[in-house]
């Protein structure tokens, strides 16, 4: 039987998707760091070598918006707002990514869109983000006020749509129209905040890591605890809009979180493989440990 050439599987296709991060934080967790990212780097080079044979027209990349890193006082992030330099966690596997698309983008054929949404909602998806909001407490720093903004993942879907029959190229943020302040997440999702100082939070997050309690790096806690807000401007330019907003996409993640529990890094009553992220360990082993120290202070008092 003769051998099948790569490009044959994409013979016909138009449009070709790649998806780099499945929004399966289990399976990323428990998947090494260097089998996920040199196999993530060797499919997609090899999906762009095979669309560039086919004949491919248009090659879509999903990254996340996660690229543009999470500081406080961070601006609007634009489609042109420069990405960070890292190799840590999910965000060094997807810069690692994005160094393949950019290079092939070098080429003519085929035309390259890289979309990079803010925190993903809907069925399925299970991210940092949407643990976040499975823990005890909401963990926030003391001098940050956290934004947050949603996009669903039928408005990712649609903006692919949008951006093939356009012909966006290039980097595009996608984000609902909207963004929630602390009062409004902590009222809708019923959750208490506690503050921390930020060096006891990454601080602290950081140990752990270390130790290998938590089996993300601490950096990934920034994305819980400081604003990382899209402005989608190339998208709404071309004239697309979500059709959800991060409120509803708020009430759809809380929902598909109801009945769970995140506790010291694990989800009650799930199997030892459900381990919790940097970000949600962190939040459930500091808010404890803050619940615990104030408790301790009324009972002084």
């Amino acid at each position: 039987m003769p051998a099948i050439a790569p490009q044959d599987g994409l013979t016909g296709a138009d449009v070709v998707v790649v998806v780099m991060d499945r929004s399966d934080f289990a399976a990323y967790t428990r998947t090494p760091e260097a089998e996920r990212r040199g196999g993530g780097v060797i499919h997609l080079q090899r999906t762009l070598t095979a669309a560039r044979a086919a004949g491919v027209r248009h090659v879509v990349v999903i990254s996340s918006a996660m690229v543009y890193g999470a500081a406080p006082g961070q601006a609007v992030i634009t489609d042109d707002t420069p990405l960070i330099t890292t190799d840590d966690g999910l965000v060094g596997d997807l810069l690692a990514f994005e160094a393949v698309v950019t290079r092939g983008r070098r080429r003519r054929t085929p035309l390259v869109t890289v979309l990079r949404p803010a925190a993903l909602v809907g069925e399925g998806i299970d991210t940092m983000i949407t643990r976040h909001f499975e823990a005890p407490r909401l963990l926030t720093v003391r001098g940050a006020v956290r934004e947050w903004q949603f996009v669903h993942v039928d408005d990712l879907a649609s903006a692919a749509e949008h951006a093939v029959r356009h012909g966006l190229a290039g980097g595009l943020t996608v984000g609902a129209g909207d963004v929630l302040s602390p009062t409004q997440v902590e009222k809708a999702s019923g959750l208490r905040r506690i503050e921390l100082a930020p060096v006891t939070a990454f601080g602290t997050a950081e140990r752990l890591h270390r130790v290998g309690v938590l089996p993300t790096p601490s950096s990934e806690l920034a994305y819980t605890v400081y604003s990382w807000t899209v402005a989608s401007d190339r998208l709404r330019a071309a004239g697309w809009e979500p059709a959800w907003t991060s409120v509803a996409c708020l009430e759809v993640l809380l929902e598909s979180g109801s009945g769970r529990l995140a506790v010291a890094g694990r989800r009650v009553g799930a199997r030892d493989a459900a381990t919790l992220g940097a970000a949600g360990a962190a939040v459930a082993f500091l808010s404890t440990a803050a619940v615990w120290r104030q408790a301790r202070g009324r009972r002084r008092g």
